[in-house]
């Protein structure tokens, strides 16, 4: 085979045909852009899981006297000096405490200041309103269970918090987005597989002439089926091309530049370069296969040969 006539066919096709090629190159590119975005918001949320749980805190609130005189948990009045030494003492046994800091209510106190100075509330609270606490580093942030289990309900515990919670229904929502964004995807790719076999019955058909002759002469069947495979291949190579540009300019414009998230929001450990590019060989080889298999078995339909 000559590939001098194959990438003329190629040429031509695609010049033939350059609205519909036009159409393929942008679904494959917004579909592909969608399927690397997907792929890099799962890494975005693995990396904040590992950031975040890593840090979260197990908090064990103790009764003070107001909540002696509100709280049914603390009933039996404030939490004693015995029973602080009891839970500090049980919670150094434990296996899967890692680390254990007190937090008194003039610390409390001050943080809540620090964090909610402008509020109206603040004014209103003294230092002996704010709870006493244990902050508890654990080795397994699933472990959480263990701590509520041996001390929700203990006399002087008010309540027992575990910070994981409320990071599982961020996350929970960060997925439930992600998994939106990958059905928008499979719509997208659903919609250029389309269109590359209706550009290659198209193509085919405008060549049925060129093609029996071709037969007629005893060209083999894959000799007469290579250029409208290439040129299905090639558009959709492009599209994967400008999805690797989308994914790059969307990493540098939103993360670094103009809108410098990393700048902004410090406390979110967002994913490197090294991440995206790891992304754009998978997209580049489905843009090149994705088309080219897609246009084989739609020419075994419609193109006897």
């Amino acid at each position: 085979m000559r590939a001098q006539f194959v990438l003329s066919e190629i040429g031509v096709g695609l010049r033939r045909n350059l609205t519909m090629t036009f159409a393929v190159v942008v679904s494959v590119a917004l579909s592909l852009a969608l399927f690397g975005g997907s792929l890099l918001m799962s890494d975005q949320v693995s990396t904040m899981k590992g950031y975040w749980y890593d840090k979260v805190n197990v908090s064990i609130f103790l009764c003070n006297k107001s909540d002696a005189e509100s709280d049914p948990h603390c009933a039996k009045g404030a939490v004693t000096a015995e029973q602080k030494d009891q839970i500090l003492g049980d919670l150094k046994k434990m296996s899967v405490v890692e680390r254990v800091s007190y937090e008194s209510s003039d610390q409390a106190y001050k943080h809540y200041k620090e964090q909610f100075g402008d509020s109206p509330l603040a004014s209103s609270l003294t230092p002996d309103q704010m709870q006493e606490s244990y902050r508890i580093k654990l080795k397994d942030p699933q472990k959480y269970q263990v701590i509520a289990t041996a001390f929700d309900g203990r006399d002087g515990v008010q309540s027992v918090q575990d910070q994981k919670g409320i990071l599982d229904n961020l996350f929970g929502l960060l997925n439930g987005m992600n998994w939106a964004a990958r059905a928008v995807m499979a719509m997208m790719l659903v919609v250029a597989l389309m269109l590359i076999v209706n550009t290659v019955r198209v193509s085919a058909f405008s060549r049925r002439r060129e093609t029996g002759i071709m037969r007629l002469v005893g060209a083999s069947g894959f000799y007469i089926q290579a250029p409208f495979i290439m040129e299905a291949a090639v558009a959709g190579l492009i599209g994967g091309g400008v999805a690797c540009g989308f994914l790059l300019v969307a990493r540098y414009f939103i993360i670094d530049h103009g809108l410098a998230l990393s700048q902004k929001l410090n406390l979110i450990n967002f994913i490197g370069w090294d991440a995206v590019l790891t992304k754009l060989p998978l997209i580049l080889a489905t843009s090149l296969l994705m088309p080219a298999l897609a246009a084989f078995f739609a020419l075994r339909k419609y193109l006897k040969v």
